[in-house]
């Protein structure tokens, strides 16, 4: 009964800061999305059907732009199980905020996305990252793709609920 009281406790404290964080992101949008809308050049490197996963220790944040005039986006280092540090790209800086994303550095997390070569790097596109049995960081839908930054502040509210 105390493990189910503490997943209870975890599972509300998650859905009110995510709710909250949806809140923000949503008045944040940009109307330009600076080279992250969907169908962009960007966007259709993401191809939801050679979606992979690995685990790995999170190592960091940096920031990346994926190509020339892009805006910033927001990238999570992660070495995997062969020692090797993989790119894991989040989302635009405007959407992302590392210090909200509930990732730390040390963290022991399973990424979600699909590999794609950009600047002759293979990187990571994330459609999430989860931490144990009660933490996952979604940034697209699984279905298809779509990434959260393009979908309303309803869609995006309903997503949040239904990760967890």
């Amino acid at each position: 009964m105390r493990n189910f009281h503490y997943r209870m406790i975890a599972a509300v404290f998650f859905l009110m800061v995510m709710s909250a964080v949806a809140s923000g992101f949503a008045a944040d949008k940009p109307a330009d999305m600076g080279g992250w809308e969907r169908g962009g050049k960007y966007d259709k490197l993401y191809v939801p059907s050679e979606r992979d996963s690995f685990k790995g220790i999170v190592e960091g944040f940096k920031d990346v732009t994926p190509f020339p005039g892009m805006s910033p986006g927001v990238a999570v280092l992660v070495k995997d199980g062969d020692g090797d540090i993989v790119t894991v790209h989040l989302g635009p800086r405007w959407f992302v905020d590392p210090d909200a994303t509930g990732i730390h550095k040390g963290d022991r997390v399973k990424v979600k996305g699909a590999w794609v070569t950009i600047n002759h790097e293979d990187v990571v596109m994330a459609s999430k990252i989860s931490r144990g049995d009660f933490f996952e960081y979604k940034v697209r839908l699984t279905k298809d793709g779509t990434p959260f930054w393009t979908l309303d502040p309803q869609q995006l509210a309903k997503e949040r609920v239904q990760s967890r």
